[in-house]
C-alpha cells in the first residue's frame, strides 16, 4: 500500500521561508510563550541529534531551517523514529513508551497534536524528566467551526432531508417546524473554555446565543461569554442550556464527566456536541438519554470505544449524528502545524522561552 504524503504548494513552501513566517502564526494563534528561556532548563540539549517526523521533502526543508545547524534526522513512522531514537537528544511528532525507553538522551518531545492524554502518564513525562509541548491552539478555528456545523445540523434539522435527498424524496413536512430550532436567543454551554472552546463560544455569540461556561479554573472568561463556573456547578450550568458543547482534554478529572446525572439535569429540548474526547463521556448513558427522550439529539466527532462498532445503537438513532473523529482536517491546518512546530524548533535551538508546554500534572 502506498503512504499518503501531504506535500506543501509551492506558494506556501516559499513563504515558509520567510523571515518571521512562523512567528506570525504563532502571534495569530494566541500562543504564549513560557516565563523563562529553555537555555535555563536541565533538559535543554540543543546539539541534537533531533529525530522529526516528516511527509514531505519541503515540510523537512523549512524545519531544517528553522533548526540550524542542529542535525535533523527525518523519519516518517514510530518505526523508523525507533530505529534512529538511541542517540537523540528530541523527538518531534510521536511519542510512545517504548521510544522514550530507546532514547536515553531524549530531553525534548514536541507532539504533533493538542491532546497529551497518551503521553503524559508516561515515567519520564511524569517525572519531568523529558519536556512535552503540545499544539494548543492550532486546530481551534477548524474544530469550533465543526461545531457550529454540527449544531445547525441538529437544530435545522438538515440530516433528515440529507436520506431524503438521496431517495428523491421532496418532503416539506419531515422534520415538523416546532424542531427547526433558531439559535439567536438560546443558550449555548460550553465546558472546557480553551482554545477550542473559547473559538465556539465566539461563533456562538456572533449566532446571538448567550454563552456560558465551565472551566477548571472557574476564572472569568472574555466579554463574549456571560458566566463560568467550576466543574463543580456543572449540573445547574447544564440546566440552563438549550445547546452543550464538551470541548475538555482528557484527564482524570474529566473522565466520565458527562453521565446520566448530566444529561438528567439538561432540558428535554437540548442538544448534546461532544469534540472533546470520547472518554469523557459515559456512552451507556448518552444512549439511554438518547432512547428516554432526556435530550433532543446529539452530534459526535470522538466516541468511547473509538471506532464506535458497527453494530452499535448510536449509529442508526435518529437523533444522531456522527462524523469520524475528523473535525481538526481542514485545507489550512497543516500549514499551522509546521508553522508551530518549527517556531517551536527555532526556540528550543536558540534556548528561547518555549510554546505549549504541557504541565503532566494536569494532562495538558
Amino acid at each position: 500500500m502506498q503512504r499518503k504524503t501531504y506535500v506543501l504548494t509551492a506558494l506556501f513552501a516559499a513563504f515558509a521561508m520567510t523571515p518571521g513566517w512562523a512567528q506570525d502564526v504563532v502571534e495569530a494563534l494566541g500562543l504564549q510563550a513560557e516565563a523563562t528561556p529553555v537555555r535555563e532548563d536541565p533538559r535543554w540539549a540543543p546539539e541534537g541529534p533531533i529525530v522529526v517526523r516528516v511527509l514531505s521533502t519541503q515540510q523537512l526543508a523549512v524545519l531544517q531551517a528553522a533548526a540550524g545547524e542542529t542535525p535533523l534526522i527525518a523519519v516518517s513512522s514510530p518505526t523508523e523514529a525507533l530505529a534512529e531514537i538511541e542517540d537523540a537528544t528530541a523527538l518531534l511528532g510521536f511519542c510512545s513508551a517504548e521510544l522514550l525507553d530507546a532514547a536515553p538522551r531524549l530531553r525534548w518531545l514536541q507532539l504533533y497534536s493538542a491532546g497529551a492524554e497518551n503521553c503524559v502518564d508516561l515515567p519520564r513525562i511524569r517525572e519531568r524528566e523529558v519536556l512535552l509541548t503540545n499544539l494548543q491552539r492550532v486546530s481551534s478555528l477548524t474544530i469550533a467551526e465543526h461545531v457550529m456545523g454540527l449544531t445547525l445540523a441538529l437544530t435545522r434539522g438538515l440530516a433528515p432531508h440529507i436520506v431524503a435527498q438521496a431517495q428523491g424524496d421532496w418532503n416539506p413536512g419531515l422534520v415538523p417546524m416546532q424542531q427547526r430550532v433558531e439559535l439567536s436567543g438560546r443558550t449555548m454551554l460550553v465546558v472546557g473554555l480553551g482554545g477550542i472552546g473559547t473559538e465556539v463560544a465566539r461563533r456562538a455569540d456572533a449566532f446571538g446565543m448567550r454563552v456560558i461556561a465551565v472551566r477548571a479554573t472557574g476564572q472569568p472568561g472574555p466579554p463574549f461569554v456571560a458566566e463560568v463556573a467550576k466543574p463543580d456547578r456543572l449540573l445547574q450550568m447544564a440546566a440552563q442550556a438549550d445547546v452543550v458543547v464538551n470541548s475538555v482534554p482528557l484527564t482524570a478529572d474529566t473522565a466520565g464527566m458527562f453521565d446520566a446525572a448530566v444529561f438528567a439535569a439538561m432540558p428535554p429540548s437540548a442538544y448534546f456536541i461532544n469534540v472533546g474526547r470520547g472518554r469523557s463521556v459515559v456512552t451507556d448513558d448518552l444512549v439511554a438519554a438518547l432512547r428516554d427522550g432526556q435530550i433532543a439529539g446529539t452530534a459526535f466527532d470522538v466516541t468511547d470505544p473509538e471506532p464506535l462498532p458497527a453494530d452499535h445503537p448510536l449509529w442508526t438513532m435518529p437523533n444522531v449524528i456522527i462524523t469520524p473523529h475528523v473535525s481538526a482536517q481542514s485545507d489550512r491546518i497543516f500549514e499551522r502545524v509546521l508553522a508551530v512546530v518549527a517556531e517551536n524548533l527555532r526556540r528550543y535551538v536558540a534556548g528561547e522561552a518555549m510554546l505549549s508546554v504541557v504541565d503532566p500534572e494536569a494532562g495538558y
